[in-house]
Protein backbone atom coordinates (compact mmCIF):
# COMPACT_ATOMS: atom_id res chain seq x y z
CA UNK A 1 0.00 0.00 0.00
CA UNK A 2 1.06 3.30 -0.45
CA UNK A 3 1.46 6.38 2.21
CA UNK A 4 -0.25 10.23 1.18
CA UNK A 5 3.49 11.67 0.98
CA UNK A 6 2.00 14.71 3.37
CA UNK A 7 2.56 17.38 0.81
CA UNK A 8 3.12 21.30 2.46
CA UNK A 9 -0.58 23.05 1.78
CA UNK A 10 1.41 26.31 1.30
CA UNK A 11 3.20 26.22 -1.79
CA UNK A 12 5.21 29.49 -1.44
CA UNK A 13 5.48 31.84 2.07
CA UNK A 14 6.90 35.29 1.01
CA UNK A 15 7.26 36.73 4.85
CA UNK A 16 3.59 36.88 6.04
CA UNK A 17 2.48 36.27 2.47
CA UNK A 18 1.61 32.38 2.35
CA UNK A 19 0.21 31.11 -1.24
CA UNK A 20 -1.54 27.98 -1.19
CA UNK A 21 -1.53 24.85 -3.32
CA UNK A 22 -5.79 24.78 -3.37
CA UNK A 23 -5.61 28.79 -4.19
CA UNK A 24 -3.01 27.79 -7.19
CA UNK A 25 -5.95 25.04 -8.20
CA UNK A 26 -8.61 27.57 -8.36
CA UNK A 27 -6.51 30.10 -10.51
CA UNK A 28 -5.41 27.02 -12.92
CA UNK A 29 -9.14 26.22 -13.14
CA UNK A 30 -10.20 29.61 -13.93
CA UNK A 31 -6.94 29.53 -16.59
CA UNK A 32 -8.04 26.51 -18.12
CA UNK A 33 -11.98 27.71 -18.51
CA UNK A 34 -10.73 31.02 -20.35
CA UNK A 35 -8.34 28.67 -22.57
CA UNK A 36 -10.92 26.83 -23.33
CA UNK A 37 -13.44 29.41 -23.66
CA UNK A 38 -11.32 31.10 -26.24
CA UNK A 39 -11.38 27.84 -28.13
CA UNK A 40 -15.29 27.28 -27.48
CA UNK A 41 -16.31 30.53 -29.77
CA UNK A 42 -14.90 28.41 -32.64
CA UNK A 43 -16.85 25.57 -32.50
CA UNK A 44 -20.36 26.01 -33.94
CA UNK A 45 -23.08 27.37 -33.74
CA UNK A 46 -21.32 30.16 -31.80
CA UNK A 47 -18.75 30.64 -35.03
CA UNK A 48 -21.62 31.19 -36.96
CA UNK A 49 -23.37 33.76 -34.81
CA UNK A 50 -22.72 37.64 -36.15
CA UNK A 51 -24.41 40.98 -35.63
CA UNK A 52 -25.01 42.18 -31.88
CA UNK A 53 -25.41 38.56 -30.89
CA UNK A 54 -21.51 37.04 -31.88
CA UNK A 55 -19.61 36.02 -29.32
CA UNK A 56 -16.37 37.79 -28.24
CA UNK A 57 -13.01 37.15 -25.67
CA UNK A 58 -15.24 39.87 -23.67
CA UNK A 59 -17.83 37.64 -22.84
CA UNK A 60 -15.60 34.88 -21.96
CA UNK A 61 -14.36 37.14 -19.59
CA UNK A 62 -17.72 38.38 -18.07
CA UNK A 63 -18.71 35.10 -18.21
CA UNK A 64 -15.82 33.94 -16.15
CA UNK A 65 -15.67 36.35 -13.67
CA UNK A 66 -19.71 36.07 -13.05
CA UNK A 67 -18.92 32.02 -12.45
CA UNK A 68 -16.74 32.88 -10.15
CA UNK A 69 -18.49 34.20 -7.81
CA UNK A 70 -21.19 31.84 -8.06
CA UNK A 71 -18.54 29.02 -7.31
CA UNK A 72 -17.41 31.21 -4.37
CA UNK A 73 -20.71 32.74 -2.82
CA UNK A 74 -23.17 29.21 -4.00
CA UNK A 75 -20.62 26.41 -3.02
CA UNK A 76 -20.38 27.79 0.81
CA UNK A 77 -23.89 28.83 1.26
CA UNK A 78 -24.46 25.30 -0.49
CA UNK A 79 -21.93 23.20 2.27
CA UNK A 80 -23.79 25.39 4.86
CA UNK A 81 -27.48 24.66 3.70
CA UNK A 82 -26.80 20.83 2.54
CA UNK A 83 -24.27 19.96 4.98
CA UNK A 84 -24.40 21.44 8.17
CA UNK A 85 -27.91 23.80 8.31
CA UNK A 86 -27.77 23.40 12.48
CA UNK A 87 -24.62 24.76 13.39
CA UNK A 88 -24.50 27.31 10.78
CA UNK A 89 -28.24 28.08 12.09
CA UNK A 90 -26.84 28.67 15.42
CA UNK A 91 -23.29 30.34 14.48
CA UNK A 92 -24.62 32.44 11.62
CA UNK A 93 -21.21 34.57 11.27
CA UNK A 94 -19.24 31.63 10.69
CA UNK A 95 -20.74 31.06 7.37
CA UNK A 96 -18.31 33.83 6.15
CA UNK A 97 -15.11 32.39 7.80
CA UNK A 98 -14.46 30.94 4.16
CA UNK A 99 -11.30 30.11 5.50
CA UNK A 100 -12.23 27.45 7.44
CA UNK A 101 -12.76 25.18 4.61
CA UNK A 102 -16.37 23.82 3.59
CA UNK A 103 -17.48 24.41 -0.10
CA UNK A 104 -19.86 22.10 -2.54
CA UNK A 105 -19.49 21.60 -5.69
CA UNK A 106 -23.44 21.26 -5.77
CA UNK A 107 -24.00 24.45 -4.23
CA UNK A 108 -21.18 25.72 -6.40
CA UNK A 109 -23.08 24.73 -9.51
CA UNK A 110 -26.28 26.29 -8.70
CA UNK A 111 -24.33 29.63 -7.94
CA UNK A 112 -23.08 29.13 -11.70
CA UNK A 113 -26.72 28.49 -13.05
CA UNK A 114 -27.52 31.81 -10.93
CA UNK A 115 -24.59 33.72 -12.85
CA UNK A 116 -25.40 31.82 -16.25
CA UNK A 117 -29.18 33.58 -15.66
CA UNK A 118 -27.79 36.86 -14.92
CA UNK A 119 -25.49 36.94 -17.66
CA UNK A 120 -27.93 35.80 -20.21
CA UNK A 121 -30.84 38.32 -18.99
CA UNK A 122 -28.08 41.09 -19.47
CA UNK A 123 -26.48 40.29 -22.60
CA UNK A 124 -30.52 39.26 -23.99
CA UNK A 125 -29.41 35.76 -25.09
CA UNK A 126 -30.68 32.67 -24.41
CA UNK A 127 -30.47 30.68 -21.48
CA UNK A 128 -29.64 27.25 -22.90
CA UNK A 129 -27.26 29.24 -25.30
CA UNK A 130 -24.71 30.41 -22.54
CA UNK A 131 -25.26 26.32 -20.57
CA UNK A 132 -24.08 24.86 -23.48
CA UNK A 133 -21.19 27.40 -24.01
CA UNK A 134 -20.19 27.17 -20.33
CA UNK A 135 -20.86 23.16 -20.03
CA UNK A 136 -17.96 21.87 -21.53
CA UNK A 137 -15.21 24.43 -19.96
CA UNK A 138 -16.07 23.01 -16.53
CA UNK A 139 -14.72 19.75 -16.03
CA UNK A 140 -10.55 20.37 -16.20
CA UNK A 141 -11.67 22.59 -13.46
CA UNK A 142 -13.03 20.19 -11.42
CA UNK A 143 -10.49 18.62 -11.80
CA UNK A 144 -7.89 20.88 -11.17
CA UNK A 145 -9.97 20.86 -7.29
CA UNK A 146 -9.48 17.08 -6.96
CA UNK A 147 -5.50 18.04 -7.36
CA UNK A 148 -6.14 20.08 -4.78
CA UNK A 149 -7.99 17.96 -2.33
CA UNK A 150 -5.16 15.46 -2.98
CA UNK A 151 -2.64 17.62 -2.05
CA UNK A 152 -4.37 18.58 0.90
CA UNK A 153 -4.85 14.92 1.82
CA UNK A 154 -8.18 15.80 2.27
CA UNK A 155 -11.33 14.14 1.35
CA UNK A 156 -10.39 10.64 1.13
CA UNK A 157 -11.83 7.50 0.38
CA UNK A 158 -13.36 4.67 2.23
CA UNK A 159 -11.23 1.66 3.32
CA UNK A 160 -10.04 -1.01 1.01
CA UNK A 161 -9.06 -4.13 0.81
CA UNK A 162 -4.62 -4.09 1.65
CA UNK A 163 -4.08 -6.26 -1.70
CA UNK A 164 -5.15 -3.00 -3.15
CA UNK A 165 -2.19 -1.62 -5.04
CA UNK A 166 -2.90 1.93 -5.15
CA UNK A 167 -4.91 1.67 -1.76
CA UNK A 168 -3.75 4.56 0.66
CA UNK A 169 -2.70 5.65 3.82
CA UNK A 170 -4.11 9.58 4.54
CA UNK A 171 -2.86 11.23 7.92
CA UNK A 172 -5.64 11.92 9.95
CA UNK A 173 -8.08 9.04 8.58
CA UNK A 174 -5.93 6.19 10.81
CA UNK A 175 -3.36 3.92 9.63
CA UNK A 176 -6.03 1.76 7.16
CA UNK A 177 -5.43 1.82 3.40
CA UNK A 178 -7.85 3.58 1.75
CA UNK A 179 -9.33 4.20 -1.62
CA UNK A 180 -7.44 7.49 -3.15
CA UNK A 181 -10.92 8.97 -4.04
CA UNK A 182 -9.78 12.23 -4.86
CA UNK A 183 -7.83 10.95 -7.76
CA UNK A 184 -10.91 8.59 -8.85
CA UNK A 185 -13.17 12.09 -8.87
CA UNK A 186 -10.10 13.78 -10.42
CA UNK A 187 -10.21 11.10 -13.58
CA UNK A 188 -14.09 10.93 -14.00
CA UNK A 189 -15.65 13.77 -13.28
CA UNK A 190 -12.35 15.38 -14.11
CA UNK A 191 -10.53 14.25 -17.49
CA UNK A 192 -13.23 11.65 -18.81
CA UNK A 193 -16.12 13.75 -18.22
CA UNK A 194 -13.93 16.84 -20.36
CA UNK A 195 -13.59 14.57 -23.24
CA UNK A 196 -16.58 13.54 -23.52
CA UNK A 197 -18.55 16.45 -23.15
CA UNK A 198 -15.62 18.11 -25.41
CA UNK A 199 -16.04 15.95 -28.26
CA UNK A 200 -20.22 16.12 -28.23
CA UNK A 201 -20.11 19.70 -27.90
CA UNK A 202 -17.28 20.11 -31.00
CA UNK A 203 -20.57 19.36 -33.53
CA UNK A 204 -23.70 21.48 -33.38
CA UNK A 205 -26.16 20.37 -31.09
CA UNK A 206 -30.19 21.68 -29.99
CA UNK A 207 -29.59 24.30 -27.40
CA UNK A 208 -29.95 22.64 -23.94
CA UNK A 209 -28.62 19.17 -25.02
CA UNK A 210 -24.67 19.91 -24.05
CA UNK A 211 -25.70 21.20 -20.94
CA UNK A 212 -28.08 18.50 -20.36
CA UNK A 213 -24.96 15.96 -20.87
CA UNK A 214 -23.07 17.60 -18.56
CA UNK A 215 -25.70 17.42 -15.59
CA UNK A 216 -26.46 13.42 -16.60
CA UNK A 217 -22.28 12.85 -17.06
CA UNK A 218 -21.15 14.57 -13.82
CA UNK A 219 -24.01 13.55 -11.84
CA UNK A 220 -23.24 9.15 -12.78
CA UNK A 221 -19.11 10.31 -12.32
CA UNK A 222 -19.92 11.71 -8.89
CA UNK A 223 -22.69 8.76 -7.76
CA UNK A 224 -19.67 6.21 -8.85
CA UNK A 225 -17.15 8.05 -6.90
CA UNK A 226 -19.29 8.13 -3.71
CA UNK A 227 -19.00 4.36 -3.45
CA UNK A 228 -15.25 4.79 -2.69
CA UNK A 229 -15.30 8.51 -0.92
CA UNK A 230 -15.89 8.39 2.88
CA UNK A 231 -18.84 10.00 3.99
CA UNK A 232 -19.43 12.95 5.95
CA UNK A 233 -18.26 11.85 9.62
CA UNK A 234 -21.14 14.14 10.99
CA UNK A 235 -23.83 12.73 8.30
CA UNK A 236 -22.30 9.35 7.41
CA UNK A 237 -24.75 7.22 5.09
CA UNK A 238 -28.31 8.40 4.93
CA UNK A 239 -31.44 6.39 3.38
CA UNK A 240 -30.79 3.62 1.36
CA UNK A 241 -27.44 3.73 2.37
CA UNK A 242 -26.89 6.58 0.23
CA UNK A 243 -24.22 9.40 1.16
CA UNK A 244 -24.90 12.84 0.82
CA UNK A 245 -23.45 13.44 -2.63
CA UNK A 246 -25.34 11.17 -3.87
CA UNK A 247 -28.75 12.19 -3.07
CA UNK A 248 -27.50 15.58 -4.51
CA UNK A 249 -26.96 13.98 -7.88
CA UNK A 250 -30.00 12.41 -8.13
CA UNK A 251 -31.98 15.58 -9.05
CA UNK A 252 -28.86 16.32 -11.68
CA UNK A 253 -29.28 12.92 -12.98
CA UNK A 254 -32.75 13.08 -13.59
CA UNK A 255 -32.87 16.91 -14.53
CA UNK A 256 -29.99 16.34 -17.26
CA UNK A 257 -32.10 13.21 -18.74
CA UNK A 258 -35.36 15.60 -18.92
CA UNK A 259 -33.68 17.72 -20.46
CA UNK A 260 -31.97 16.35 -23.19
CA UNK A 261 -35.50 14.69 -23.92
CA UNK A 262 -36.57 18.18 -23.53
CA UNK A 263 -34.40 19.74 -25.51
CA UNK A 264 -35.00 17.04 -28.49
CA UNK A 265 -38.38 17.92 -29.19
CA UNK A 266 -38.00 21.56 -29.42
CA UNK A 267 -38.49 23.27 -32.79
CA UNK A 268 -35.67 25.36 -34.51
CA UNK A 269 -33.28 25.87 -31.34
CA UNK A 270 -29.49 25.15 -32.00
Amino acid sequence: MLIHPQINPIALQIGPLAVHWYGLTYLAAFGLFMFLGMRRLKHPPFAAITGVGAWSRKDVEDVLFLGVMGVVLGGRIGYCLFYKPMYYLSHPLEVFAVWQGGMSFHGGMLGVIGSMIWFAYSRKRPFWQVADFVAPCVPTGLAAGRVGNFINGELWGRVCDPSLPWGMVFRGAGDLPRHPSQVYQFLMEGLLLFVLLWLYARKERKQGRVAAMFLLGYGVFRFIAEFFREPDAHLGLLSLGMSMGQWLCVPMIVGGIGLWVWAGGRQGQR
